[in-house]
């Protein structure tokens, strides 16, 4: 299994390109501490991570490319931020959102810049589309092995609410701080759970 790729049969990265893409996504998000991806060359991310232009486009094919990778590590928080509460099937949700739903969209916050260059208004963009497939499916798979009704659509309807919700907020478009967001983002998680 891959340590990027947690889907069961992925192969697993050589040790070699796994320090370097590791380095490129450091560079990047140093890079994007300062200034916004749209502001950020090819040539600034290789100096940074001490690699040539052509290493880079080894393995990337643009800076989105690999801004999604670098921001591959939100998407896996943010799915098991919703499910930290998990202890077994069948566990019932608790009325009150996780600590860690809370503790990842302060994160998410930190590094809102970026993410809103990925993640666009409403959940769309590469980000909004990976995040909103890997939610999905943890998401039907939860509820089928639950036994839970209309696993399909209520999984659908759980990743596009958490995806869309989560875009707008880093866009301005919620007045929420992270604790108030999870209160209330759960709440809207927790009606679609129980359809």
């Amino acid at each position: 299994m891959n340590p990027r790729d947690p889907r069961p049969g992925a192969r697993a990265e050589d040790p070699r390109t796994a320090r370097t893409k590791a380095r490129l996504r450091e560079a990047l998000l140093a890079e994007c501490a300062g200034r916004p991806l749209a502001e950020i060359g090819v040539s600034a991310v290789v100096r940074r991570a001490g690699v040539g232009r052509a290493t880079f486009y080894l393995h990337y094919e643009d800076l989105t490319g690999l801004g999604v990778d670098a921001c591959a590590d939100v998407v896996h928080a943010g799915v098991d931020a919703l499910h930290t509460w998990r202890t077994g099937p069948r566990a019932r949700p608790p009325v009150r959102p996780p600590a860690a739903l809370a503790e990842f969209l302060a994160g998410a916050a930190a590094r809102a810049a970026l993410y809103r260059t990925l993640l666009l208004p409403g959940g769309g963009g590469p980000l909004g589309d990976r995040l909103h497939r890997e939610l999905r499916e943890r998401a039907r798979a939860e509820r089928a092995a639950d036994g839970a009704p209309e696993a399909e659509l209520v999984a659908s309807a759980v990743a596009a609410t958490f995806t869309g919700v989560l875009a707008d907020w880093l866009h301005g478009g919620i007045p929420a701080d992270p604790a108030g967001l999870a209160d209330r983002l759960w709440t809207l998680l927790l009606a679609l759970h129980r359809t």
